[in-house]
């Protein structure tokens, strides 16, 4: 199956783009060149993928060894068939142990065959997108009406289109986030005015569009689509951004103070050419953050490789570091996103809104990242459900300077997220290991210890595992019973004629759960009558009674050690099934 693409006219196109060009088009996000015993000027004429019942179709291509293990004897037979057949590279992926053998390595500098694997974090498909796109624009030489625009500068693109259309311009994503506008001294409309300062089109416009089948037309057309004023809104041109058939995004320009005129469209299809090279640019820069959370996110969960890592982030291989399990506070938290939700509801064409819970991870990770800046540490922010994960490097060589330092960071960053979130921010702190292979059992005690200060009743906002071991156990132990219970099916657990079965059913029968309430309160306070009737705000003789009657409706014997653990955990297990939300983990 080939995939072809040729570069489109003009001198270096008719040769077509070489492997060196190609390579620096696309940046270290998509392809890791292993070796290139020929040099770099191999001429690339597209991109074929290896069909073994199709031989004798890989000169001039870049062949991507899908399904060979680069570790197995097959990858050196294809390696050796590619340079007989003149192929200009071959891609492997990454394999079992994502690095190439001594003996694929030798085979490729003997052929004098091209070596690249695909970078981890990228797959098949997507990397067949970026290469079209990589392609096109590496054999595409840039367009003299924008040329003196610096790459990856998008607002000087966006004005410099604004002057050659007479509009004012947006630049937009493929989820009509905004990436750059021109500045304009005239009056803007209000849409113009609600996008920019949102830095994206309100969901409301965009919810219209998608329902009217426009995105359909834009992505699909190669052409400038021209949407006529409408009430305050004035006439619109709009044309997508291509490079090798994949769509980067698109170029709006509005009418500002006048009329568009008759060229601006003409115009702004040689804008889309020009603006292919910037917007891959810009992919390629904004992949860097995300490729080295993607090789932090891997080596946390135990899958990623710790030499990748300290390419990306500069943090040593070997020497002390930590993970940070944060939580924001859930009470600000989560009357934010009610609120969110309701206004979204309700909401009519003003663009206004709550933050969503992608912009929340956002303000979390920036402010973490802000944070951490202030010491001596290399961080690396990344988001997860409900909270982030910090990977800490760097630490001091002394083990007990660095878990001094995790603890003095911890307590620093809670107050901060507190102040921006709500009081209820809870960080745990992870084991300090001394190797990035020891992540993973760093971010699991920091998740562990989390799930601890989250707990009913915890006040402490910062702890390691070993801090609350006591809670992290329990909390094993519950895992353990609930997952018995729910394999048991029906009929197991409370279903069980158990005096807090029984209590259960009472309560359920006469109403107002006393008979629950009273029984986890005097348990909590070790029997203490006073201290039960204080928590409960009632008289000590009202609590005897009630006491009286609940061993009287139960059968429970509170003299009984093993009934008093029973009902317990018990009663723990029907908090659980009260609130799932406190069975959630960190990460």
């Amino acid at each position: 199956m080939a995939l072809n693409v040729m570069a489109g006219p003009g001198d270096d196109a008719v040769r077509g783009p070489t492997l060196e060009r190609l390579l620096s088009v696309m940046g270290a996000g998509a392809l890791e060149l292993c070796v290139a015993p020929g040099g770099l000027a191999a001429v690339v004429e597209g991109v074929t993928v290896l069909d073994p019942l199709e031989p004798g179709r890989s000169r001039g291509q870049l062949l991507l060894a899908v399904g060979v293990d680069p570790q197995s004897a097959a990858a050196l037979d294809v390696v050796g068939e590619a340079a007989r057949e003149g192929a200009a590279a071959v891609v492997f992926g990454q394999g079992r142990s994502g690095r190439p053998t001594d003996a694929l390595r030798t085979a490729a500098e003997a052929a004098g065959t091209a070596l690249l694997f695909r970078t981890a974090w990228l797959g098949w498909t997507e990397l067949v997108g970026a290469l079209r796109a990589g392609l096109v624009l590496a054999g595409v030489p840039a367009d003299p009406a924008a040329s003196a625009v610096p790459l990856g500068d998008l607002n000087g693109l966006a004005d410099a289109v604004a002057v050659l259309v007479g509009g004012a311009v947006t630049i937009e994503d493929l989820e009509s986030r905004v990436l750059a506008y021109s500045s304009t001294k005239e009056d803007v409309d209000e849409l113009r005015r609600l996008t920019i300062l949102g830095r994206r089109v309100p969901e409301w416009r965009v919810a219209a569009m998608r329902e009217a089948g426009f995105f359909r037309t834009l992505w699909g057309s190669g052409d400038v689509i021209h949407r006529p004023a409408h009430g305050d809104n004035p006439e619109r041109l709009v044309v997508a951004v291509r490079a090798g058939g994949e769509v980067l995004g698109s170029i709006w320009v509005a009418a500002a103070g006048c009329d568009l005129p008759p060229h601006a469209s003409d115009t702004l299809r040689s804008a889309a050419r020009v603006a292919a090279g910037h917007l891959l640019h810009h992919r390629s820069h904004r992949t860097d953050a995300r490729l080295t959370e993607d090789a932090a996110r891997a080596l946390l969960d135990g899958r990623g490789s710790a030499a990748v890592l300290t390419e990306r982030t500069g943090i040593p291989a070997h020497g002390h570091c930590a993970v940070l399990a944060v939580r924001p506070g859930a009470s600000r938290a989560s009357r934010a996103s009610r609120a969110s939700r309701e206004e979204e509801s309700t909401k009519e064409e003003s663009g206004k809104g709550d933050l969503g819970a992608g912009e929340t991870a956002g303000r979390l990770c920036a402010l973490l990242a802000v944070c951490c800046g202030a010491y001596d540490v290399t961080p690396v922010v990344l988001p997860v459900d409900r909270g982030a994960l910090i990977l800490l490097g760097g630490l001091h060589k002394d083990p007990r300077r660095a878990e001094e330092q995790v603890f003095q960071l911890g307590t620093s960053l809670v107050r901060q997220v507190a102040d921006t979130f709500g009081p209820d921010a809870r960080i745990g702190l992870g084991t300090v290991v001394d190797t990035l292979t020891g992540l993973p059992a760093s971010r699991r005690s920091a998740d562990l210890a989390l799930r601890a200060l989250l707990s009913p009743g915890e006040q402490r906002a910062v702890a390691s595992a070993s801090e609350v071991a006591e809670t992290i156990a329990l909390n094993e132990m519950l895992d353990t019973l609930t997952g018995a219970a729910q394999s048991a099916g029906p009929g197991t657990g409370t279903a069980l004629d158990t005096p807090v079965a029984r209590l259960v059913a009472y309560d359920a029968g006469h109403g107002g759960g006393t008979m629950v309430e009273t029984l986890r309160a005097y348990l909590d306070h070790f029997g203490h009558v006073p201290d039960t009737a204080r928590a409960l705000g009632v008289h000590a003789n009202s609590l005897r009674h009630r006491i009286s009657r609940l061993t009287e409706v139960s059968g429970l014997d509170l003299r009984s050690p093993d009934a008093r653990l029973l009902a317990q955990l018990q009663l723990r297990l029907l908090e659980r099934a009260a609130d799932p939300s406190s069975e959630d983990r960190a990460g």
